[in-house]
C-alpha cells in the first residue's frame, strides 16, 4: 500500500506563501485542504540531521502560531511517548509547551492593556 500527500504551496512575486493547501491520496476528503502554516520534517539518518519546511502565510495572525507552536509541541511529546515510553521526558516537553504558551499569553494581555 502507499500513499501519497501532495502540497501545494502558491507564491507572491516576492516568494513568500500566499496559500497553502494539501492533499492525501488516502483521505477521505475530496478536495485539498487548506492551511496557513504548515511545517515538514524529514530525518537524514545517514548525517544524522533533520531537514525542515517551515511556511506560513501573510494571513497567518500571531496568536494562531503560538497555538500551531503549542499544539505541535505537545503533539512532538506524543510522538516521542510512544516512541520511547519516557515519561519523565515526555513531560519535560508538555511542562515546556504549557509554559510557551503561558507565556505567550501573558505577553498577549500586556501590549492589550498599553
Amino acid at each position: 500500500m502507499q500513499s501519497t500527500i501532495t502540497i501545494d504551496v502558491q507564491l507572491d512575486k516576492d516568494k513568500v506563501p500566499q496559500h497553502i493547501s494539501w492533499k492525501a491520496s488516502d483521505s477521505t476528503a475530496d478536495a485539498s485542504q487548506p492551511s496557513k502554516a504548515m511545517m515538514l520534517s524529514f530525518w537524514d539518518g545517514a548525517d544524522k540531521a533533520a531537514m525542515r519546511i517551515d511556511l506560513w502565510t501573510k494571513d497567518m495572525m500571531v496568536d494562531e502560531m503560538a497555538d500551531f507552536y503549542y499544539q505541535t509541541f505537545m503533539t512532538m511529546a506524543d510522538t516521542f511517548n510512544r516512541a520511547t515510553k519516557n515519561a519523565e521526558l515526555v513531560k519535560d516537553m508538555k511542562d515546556f509547551a504549557g509554559n510557551f504558551y503561558k507565556k505567550f499569553r501573558e505577553q498577549q494581555q500586556k501590549e492589550n492593556k498599553l
